[in-house]
């Protein structure tokens, strides 16, 4: 089999395949590539010439496994010498186990993934070992898919961590001494796009003074993220599959092509198999970008990993501030594990520092949590009504105002770091450990009111 090998269908023939329209990414020592599944029959795996998918792996048997097709995906070991392993367990010889999309399959040294639409609502994603984690699932087909060129699409909730996986591909990959470039792709305007991705020469137009190197020219060697992808517009969607397939760019006013030589990885949180059938998203350019789509699961299914990462972030967030290492108290863990997360590990994140800057002791407690306003864990905060006059409103330690501090410490802490900066927001910002964007959301969460611009503020 050659190197990089990839067979794919069109998106009208994946949608007339029946079922699922399933396919195989295929990952060994020696290749790496898709393989599209019929709806039904059978399909042989082995070293045999005759086999429907030969593997010129030494590992493998010559007729080594058998996948069934047609109402629900079945695999077959047929005796195999070194085993078929599915999700880390190995299948008796002779027996057969249902898959889902997302299932990892292990025979020899290669690697197969099941790729495509999940019959059943939750059946997509990477399904553990009993007992195993699901990122530890995760981690093992980031270390095995991370030494192919095969590019990478990466599947998840806003803020489950795709930017990290991305990296930690890159990282043990062989091309970790190479630049890792992370491009936000809804972030460029579209008439940007194309000159940021690509570069120009000079005199393409008007304030092209001189040549400039695209992003993707001067990440080669290494890895591109390419995150939101699903926000690419069509029209540039033809241009980066010419990259993709030719992997060559031509700058803008150029009438030479340069080479580039970067491996590919996607992330987005929405269906693109959905936006291709609405013409939102180009069905080959799918194809191209999905050599191995990696579902990673959001934080409310991985809640015992809660206390390690919070236990991380409190230290991160504790050094950022040049604080001691704070630690999280077993109550605030107990909360922390009942929260939804909406936001994910991203919110999580949020949620430490918020409360290493926040707590006054060695150790993060229940108080020092700002869950109340989306988790269940905490009752609401209570909020001061502004005053018809614009003015600031009275202290709210002032009786009256909006009940002791203890019941809304953060806002107490803001209020009183205003106070003391003369309500100078930079300067609160900085001395709370917020950034100046993070203090102005705060403000709008607490309903704490701005003084007007020449308006001395009242105490």
């Amino acid at each position: 089999m050659p190197k990089d090998w990839e067979t794919t269908l069109p998106v009208a023939a994946l949608q007339r395949s029946g079922g699922d329209g399933l396919r195989l990414a295929i990952i060994g020592n020696e290749f790496a590539g898709t393989h599209q599944l019929p709806g039904s029959g059978t399909v042989s795996i082995g070293r045999s010439a005759d086999a429907t998918i030969c593997l010129q792996d030494p590992s493998i048997s010559r007729r080594h496994a058998l996948l069934h097709l047609g109402g629900a995906l079945r695999l077959e070991d047929l005796g195999s010498a070194n085993g078929t392993y599915v999700r880390g367990v190995r299948v008796p010889s002779g027996n057969t186990v249902e898959l889902l999309p997302g299932d990892v399959v292990e025979i020899g040294a290669t690697l197969l993934v099941i790729q495509g639409r999940p019959r059943a609502p939750g059946g997509a994603g990477i399904a553990p070992i009993p007992g195993e984690r699901p990122m530890e699932a995760l981690n093992r087909v980031i270390d095995r898919i991370a030494r192919s060129n095969l590019s990478v699409l990466l599947l998840g909730e806003t803020g489950v961590g795709k930017g990290f996986v991305a990296a930690e591909l890159h990282r043990r990959s062989n091309r970790s001494e190479g630049p890792f470039l992370q491009l936000n792709c809804a972030a460029f305007p579209e008439n940007l796009l194309e000159s940021e991705l690509f570069g120009y020469e000079r005199g393409a137009f008007t304030g092209a003074n001189q040549a400039k190197r695209g992003l993707l020219e001067s990440a080669s060697g290494g890895t591109v993220l390419l995150d939101e992808v699903g926000e690419i517009p069509l029209g540039m969607q033809a241009k980066l599959l010419r990259v993709l397939e030719e992997r060559e760019v031509l700058p803008l006013g150029g009438l030479r092509a340069r080479a580039v030589d970067v491996r590919f990885i996607s992330a987005t949180n929405r269906d693109l198999e959905v936006q291709m059938a609405e013409n939102k998203f180009r069905g080959d350019l799918f194809f191209r970008l999905n050599g191995i789509s990696v579902e990673i699961p959001p934080l409310r299914k991985r809640v015992s990993e809660i206390p390690s990462l919070a236990a991380h972030f409190a230290v991160e967030a504790s050094r950022g501030a040049g604080l001691p290492s704070k630690s999280v108290s077993a109550q605030a863990l107990e909360l922390l594990k009942q929260h939804r997360w909406p936001g994910n590990i991203r919110e999580l994140r949020n949620v430490i520092e918020r409360a290493v800057a926040l707590s006054t002791g060695p150790v993060i407690e229940p108080s020092d949590l700002p869950l109340g306003k989306f988790g269940t864990v905490q009752p609401p905060l209570a909020v001061v009504p502004s005053r018809e006059d614009g003015k600031l409103p009275a202290s709210p330690a002032a009786p009256g105002a909006n009940g002791s501090p203890a019941e809304n410490p953060e806002r107490q802490k803001i209020l009183d770091a205003l106070d003391r900066c003369g309500w100078n927001q930079s300067r609160a910002a900085a001395e709370l450990g917020f950034s100046r964007q993070t203090l102005s959301a705060r403000l709008d969460e607490y309903d704490i009111p701005r003084p007007r611009k020449g308006r001395k503020v009242e105490r």
